[in-house]
């Protein structure tokens, strides 16, 4: 009984979803991994994944497996590596998953000034607004706006930020400027896609009282920098986070709305943090280059804070 080839072979299976591709990777027969799969259930008396023809997903004991097998895996790599070479390597992937207006302005620039100092890191930057599910998409970390859901991840805030609305000079020249929430329906908005919705609910807070306006959009995309340079271009409002768009701000390129309210996607999170978070699964063990990214990344945050 190989629980190490146990641990890789889970690893396989959750990583490429599917079991005859988990054996095709590690040269294994489908019905081979199958069975090794349900022994491994079997010794420890758990199920740990949910299977259907179509479809693999963990179960609570095979996510905390499967985070298992990756800290001993890669501890066991490490310290081979120690014994072989008589140093700790900073090397292998970083997966990292981010916003796309913060990835493109933020995390993209610092990847890339990391794997200059250890180019053997293999970096992989997914712009994207939604957090799936860390265990089976293979995450590292999840760089994500607002506050922490699921109690089993560690989240450290990176910055503190909050939703503006926003326009330009331009479009404020040719629409009078809203003075309440409820003003926006008239006014041409731009609605970020979510997964399969459109955010077009927008909720506000001041003075303890919280009101939900119904935009009706002009232009709707599922990608946050492409809504922010059509706020730039003059056609329409959009709701970002100050972070996306404080340089536009700086700069004259948009004016900030509605300065008095709170704002949000969420009648839950209007009142809440919209603060910039890193997300990841377990400060136990974490491979070199996690904790030397993360680092890197602590400090530049800390520096743009104290603007320097």
């Amino acid at each position: 009984m190989d629980k190490f080839a146990d641990m890789e072979m889970f690893v396989a299976i959750v990583h490429h979803r599917g079991m005859a591709s988990a054996g095709r990777a590690l040269g294994l027969s489908p019905a081979t991994v199958t069975a090794r799969l349900q022994n491994l259930e079997q010794r420890y008396g758990v199920k740990l994944l949910n299977r259907s023809t179509r479809h693999l997903s963990l179960t609570d004991a095979g996510a905390l497996y499967h985070q298992s097998c990756i800290e001993i895996l890669e501890s066991v790599r490490a310290t081979e590596n120690v014994l072989q070479t008589g140093t700790t390597e900073v090397k292998g992937p970083l997966k990292i998953s981010a916003p796309k207006d913060i990835g493109k302005q933020y995390i993209a620039p610092l990847l890339s000034s990391f794997c200059r100092k250890y180019p053997d890191v293999i970096p992989f930057l997914y712009l994207n607004d939604g957090l799936s599910n860390m265990a089976e998409s293979g995450l590292d970390l999840v760089i994500r706006y607002g506050e922490l859901a699921d109690s089993q991840l560690i989240s450290r805030k990176l910055a503190t930020s909050q939703r503006v609305l926003c326009a330009s000079p331009q479009y404020l020249a040719d629409y009078e400027e809203p003075e309440s929430p409820t003003e926006l329906m008239a006014h041409q908005c731009l609605a970020l896609i979510r997964g399969n919705e459109a955010l077009q609910h927008w909720y506000f807070a001041a003075n303890g009282e919280q009101q939900s306006i119904s935009i009706m959009p002009k232009r709707y995309s599922d990608d946050g920098e492409v809504l922010r340079q059509w706020a730039i271009d003059g056609e329409g409002i959009v709701m970002k986070s100050i972070l996306d768009v404080q340089q536009d701000i700086a700069q004259g390129r948009l004016v900030t709305l509605l300065d008095g309210y709170t704002k949000n996607f969420s009648q839950v999170s209007v009142g809440q943090s919209a603060d910039l978070h890193v997300i990841y699964q377990s400060r136990d063990y974490l491979p070199k280059r996690m904790r030397l990214f993360l680092d890197h990344l602590y400090t530049a945050f800390d520096a743009k804070k104290n603007g320097l």
